[in-house]
């Protein structure tokens, strides 16, 4: 940087003011640091990144709620809890990819971790929502693989076609960039992340108002409006997938 030139002007009253003036022509007042954009730069640079990890501490507390079931009457609060920490971490979600782009500080952490951190969210969601924590206590004890339900209404091979579309996407995505191919996030993978967080809410909610007295008769509303969602996050969830699929088919063996 150019050192400062220090000098003179005539004020009112032909009072002398000091200023600082630097060779290329600045001036501003004396002792003014010009840094202050650079460090401000760099201290926006980690705030996107500090959100995505919080974000990964947002879903493990949310596991935990859902593994954890001190008992009948106080799983409404459990699924509650639950609820608004799904909403938060979504919520980052939208925070620390907005704040990255406004602030041009895109980073190599934020584009492999935001990722992970998404994959990890949604399928630990689906796969816990298909675990024996939710069986209807109705019939688990029949011992008829027919008549077991998920009160979540979340089927195993609904969490294993989620986990299989992120190892598609993501191998594709590593071959594709391993040659130099640009492969980013396509508006279907956007669309997918949408549906399958809104999926999860709508379930969570359901189950807090399942367990909660005086909500129950809502129930004929949201139960529909949960299967609904379950089958559509599916449907899209292939379709982003068979998206991807035929882009590595035009580009990676062109």
């Amino acid at each position: 940087m150019a050192a400062p030139v220090s000098g003179s002007v005539v004020g009112p009253g032909g009072n002398a003011v000091g200023v600082a003036e630097s060779t290329t022509g600045a001036v501003g007042p004396a002792g003014t640091g010009l840094h202050g954009g650079a460090a401000r730069q760099a201290a926006y640079r980690y705030v996107p990144n500090a959100i995505t990890v919080g974000r990964l501490f947002l879903a493990g507390l949310f596991f935990v709620l859902l593994n954890i079931h001190v008992g009948p009457h106080y799983f409404a609060a459990e699924m509650w809890v639950s609820f608004t920490v799904w909403l938060v971490a979504v919520f980052s979600d939208a925070v620390d990819g907005y704040l990255a782009r406004a602030w041009h500080v895109e980073s190599s952490f934020g584009r492999v971790v935001d990722p992970f951190v998404d994959k990890i969210m949604v399928a630990g969601a689906f796969v816990f929502f298909c675990s024996p924590a939710f069986l209807s206590a109705a019939v688990y004890g029949r011992f008829h693989a027919a008549d077991i339900q998920q009160v979540t209404g979340v089927a195993p091979w609904m969490a294993v076609v989620i986990i299989a579309r992120e190892f598609l996407v993501t191998g594709i995505r590593g071959l594709a960039e391993s040659r130099g191919i640009d492969f980013r996030a396509a508006w279907s993978g956007k669309i997918k992340m949408i549906v399958q967080s809104t999926t999860v809410a709508i379930i969570t909610g359901e189950l807090a108002l399942q367990a909660q007295h005086g909500f129950t008769r809502w129930l004929f509303l949201l139960t529909p409006l949960r299967e609904f969602a379950i089958y559509l996050t599916v449907i899209i969830t292939i379709f982003s997938a068979l998206g991807y699929v035929m882009k590595a088919w035009r580009t990676i063996d062109a």
